[in-house]
């Protein structure tokens, strides 16, 4: 046992239980069991200290990980689980910690759980301090990953949800490609909108790889575990739908380069002009590829654009994807507002 951990009272192990319960992963769910204690253990020490620390377990279906973080003896432990299923595998651990740590068991979906009040209690820190004692740790199911990534990097751009209490880190798993998405730099076939995000708002470390066979039942694919620590100095201030905005524009011509992206960002009657002129405003080479251009780029790109949205206020609701009777409206408000822009 190593320096730090409790041990936990005799319990069955998690594949007993599964059986004993007669659980299966459900496919609609993206559900897949992880066994090996050895692997859980890892995936807990990737976060770091969590000794009479908050930790907020997501989707911990049968108590694999759970089991690991409860032997890492934090003060509050809150587990977030959608499937009924589990309820008495989580009550069971519950039961058998609760001399030394505060279980919580919480039945619902992660995208609408209330964080910052789950927290409540836990000591906060500035946001140039070091990260508050509060964790977010989870076997991410792969449909969800990436929409709730985002949703929580928008939270740390607010400073908001768990981050109101200061830069709380996240050590969570995902689909090997993502997570090789979420570190790959400028110039890498993996760098796409998600890359540019999450290094936007957080160092992102790529812990370690678990391989598929390691679940059950086995994924298509390997499992990667990354921990994202929120910056002290985001590199962008701006608000976090205008950026996002940008890089999907951007991103979404991946292959072509970085102006004819940009170009979508505006109505055609102003596409050429202002393209030029972000493009020379934000110190940019045209024929660069989206894939290849820096975190700096798109911080440039978007202040830019920003500075343009406030010259012509109705730019900021353009989107070239909106229906063609909203986009036909749009147009017609945006030509007159430039015919009065020209008369004043």
């Amino acid at each position: 046992m190593l320096a730090g951990q409790i041990r936990l009272p005799p319990l069955p192990s998690v594949r007993d239980l599964v059986k004993l319960y007669k659980l299966r992963a459900i496919k609609q769910l993206s559900q897949n069991f992880l066994m090996d204690e050895r692997i859980t253990d890892k995936i807990v020490r990737s976060a770091g200290k969590i000794k009479d620390h908050y930790v907020c377990e997501v989707g911990p279906g049968p108590g694999s990980i759970t089991r690991s973080i409860l032997k890492g003896a934090p003060h509050k432990l809150i587990v977030v689980e959608k499937d009924t299923r589990f309820l008495p595998i989580l009550e069971l651990l519950q039961e058998s910690c609760k001399s030394q740590t505060d279980m919580q068991i919480q039945i619902g979906d992660i995208l609408s759980f209330d964080l910052k009040t789950a927290f409540e209690g836990a000591p906060k820190r500035e946001w140039d301090y070091a990260p508050p004692p509060i964790h977010l740790i989870g076997n991410l199911p792969f449909s969800v990953s990436t929409y709730l990534i985002i949703k929580w990097l928008q939270y740390i751009s607010e400073k908001s949800s768990a981050w109101s209490y200061g830069r709380t880190s996240m050590t969570l798993t995902f689909q090997k490609e993502v997570g090789e998405r979420m570190i790959a730099e400028p110039g890498q076939k993996q760098r796409c909108r998600l890359s540019v995000m999450c290094q936007l708002w957080c160092n992102v470390d790529y812990k370690f790889t678990i391989p598929g066979t390691a679940f059950v039942p086995k994924p298509d694919v390997d499992v990667a575990v990354v921990t994202l620590t929120p910056l002290r100095n985001p590199l962008i201030d701006a608000p976090f739908d205008l950026v996002e905005k940008v890089l999907m524009t951007v991103f979404n011509m991946r292959q072509k380069y970085c102006s004819k992206g940009i170009s979508r960002l505006f109505p055609d009657c102003v596409s050429e002009e202002l393209t030029k002129k972000l493009l020379i405003l934000a110190e940019l080479d045209p024929a660069t590829r989206p894939y290849q251009l820096t975190n700096e780029d798109f911080v440039r790109i978007c202040y830019v654009y920003k500075l343009l949205c406030e010259e012509y206020p109705r730019l900021y609701n353009y989107n070239y994807r909106m229906p063609k009777v909203l986009l036909e409206d749009y147009l017609q408000k945006f030509e007159e507002s430039l015919r009065q822009r020209s008369s004043i």
